[in-house]
């Protein structure tokens, strides 16, 4: 399965923050200022896939919607598109356990009639036979796990989840790792609902 290789190849995406630099004639802007700046900067940075993501075929990305990138790729000649974000937060409990980056994805691949498909790689090797859950618009859907994926475990579901996300400010994801650390991701859903309506237009082509 696609999403499934795309989860279990991804690599931790760079975020590049910049920082302008300003002629010593000017007058230096306020730290607070500069600091606020650059925390927006590194939320707008889009999570950049490798080509390993997509079976060697590289991913562009057809645009930028607040936290979402919206991205198509042809692997083996089958157009594939999705949107994909990184957590705005993320805790983990006990706290400071490492882990790798998360991404959340929402997939489209006309060539396998699949439309909207949820996953999210999450980071570390998820305790086997545990169940996530991802939280939104007030409801709680039980997310069925292997490796470091999950995907939701009543697909009927799917396609209200997705409509809540596009909805909502933001949704919640919660996991337990194979050694007994619990984490909790937050992404935010800024952006969400243009990504899928570009996607679903390129893809369509």
């Amino acid at each position: 399965m696609f999403v499934r290789r795309l989860l279990t190849t991804m690599m931790s995406a760079a975020l590049v923050c910049g920082a302008a630099s300003f002629a010593q004639a000017q007058a230096p802007a306020p730290k607070a200022a500069k600091s606020t700046a650059a925390k927006n900067a590194a939320k707008s940075e889009p999570a950049k896939p490798p080509a390993a993501m997509t079976g060697g075929a590289e991913p562009t990305l057809i645009g930028q919607f607040g936290t979402w990138g919206a991205y198509t790729a042809t692997p083996n000649g089958k157009r594939v598109c999705f949107a994909l974000a990184k957590p705005t937060t993320s805790k983990t409990n006990p706290p400071n356990r490492p882990r790798d980056p998360a991404y959340a994805f929402v997939s489209t691949r006309p060539a396998e009639k699949v439309s909207n498909e949820v996953s999210i790689m999450i980071g570390y090797t998820l305790k086997p036979g545990s169940e996530s859950t991802l939280q939104v618009g007030g409801a709680s859907y039980a997310m069925y796990t292997q490796g470091d994926g999950l995907w939701i475990k009543n697909a009927a579901e799917e396609d209200q989840m997705v409509q809540a996300m596009r909805r909502s400010a933001d949704a919640v994801v919660k996991g337990i790792s194979a050694k007994g650390t619990e984490t909790t991701d937050t992404f935010s859903m800024k952006g969400l609902s243009q990504a899928l309506d570009r996607i679903a237009q390129d893809c369509r082509r």
